[in-house]
């Protein structure tokens, strides 16, 4: 089968979103998940019985460090952060346990929708292009953010969803990206990343992909998120185009990715 264009959209602050009071509550909401978790897993023999602020502490520094692998490509997960913060504090690890919490969390948060979002996935996907979600899933398990796009209407564009949690890396690791083309039949010479960070950048260039769209109109992050998430500032010379609204990432797609602009060479 020959390879075919394809589009992959980053997730958080391209095509869902929060506003900042809303994405400081679902944050805090994780954390006291794992307050809950490890409160109530049976306690380790012979270890004392922590306080909620030894909690708080071992999951947080396990989740920073979670994040910290992820700039550098890796992937932790939510349930591989929870073993760890247990061991810490001496009790019996619970991911079970806190990823149910995390997907309670998960359901019961307003997740709204990007303007124009659906719209452009189902136009590239009428227009042919494969289209793809490609999304670092530190914070919470894939599987129940899939379950709310797909109540938001994503599963009618959407072919591929490749959540970080569920492979060995993160984006900016090329082989993320690379797995999600070959689930798309696509190729990096045939594709383009759309996303608002640098991991979507330097993942799109590092991946050999066509194209890196830094994507601009939701910028708005709570401060506890920004702070959790620091990373690189996104180097201009990754930024192949910049769009401030997702229907602009269409006729890019087709003069970059299409028979004719493929062959092309230079910017966008």
């Amino acid at each position: 089968m020959s390879a075919r264009p394809a589009v992959t959209f980053d997730l958080w602050h391209t095509l869902v979103y929060l506003e900042p009071d809303g994405e400081a509550a679902y944050l805090a909401g994780q954390y006291a998940a794992a307050v809950r978790a490890l409160a109530t897993a049976p306690p380790l023999p012979g270890r004392s019985d922590p306080t909620p602020e030894q909690f708080r502490a071992a999951y947080d520094r396990e989740l920073r460090l979670a994040v910290e692998a992820s700039h550098a490509g890796r992937s932790v997960t939510p349930a591989e952060q929870i073993t760890r913060a247990a061991h810490s504090v001496g009790r019996t690890p619970p991911p079970a346990e806190f990823e149910r919490e995390l997907g309670d969390l998960v359901r019961a948060t307003p997740f709204r929708v990007a303007p124009h979002a659906l719209e452009t996935l189902e136009r590239l996907r009428d227009l042919g292009f494969g289209v793809g979600i490609l999304s670092n899933t530190v914070g919470e398990p894939g599987r129940y953010l899939r379950e709310v796009l797909g109540e938001h209407g994503f599963d009618r564009a959407v072919e591929v969803y490749t959540f970080s949690d569920e492979q060995p890396w993160t984006k900016p690791a090329p082989e993320i990206f690379r797995a999600t083309l070959d689930r798309l039949h696509g190729e990096p010479g045939r594709a383009m990343h759309v996303g608002d960070g640098w991991a979507d950048l330097a993942g799109a260039r590092n991946a050999g992909l066509r194209a890196g769209i830094l994507f601009t109109g939701l910028h708005e992050y709570a401060p506890e998120y920004r702070a959790l998430n620091y990373a690189p500032p996104v180097s201009r010379e990754l930024v192949d185009a910049e769009v401030a609204e997702l229907p602009a990432v269409v006729p890019i797609a087709q003069r970059l990715l299409t028979s004719d602009g493929a062959s092309g060479a230079g910017g966008v």
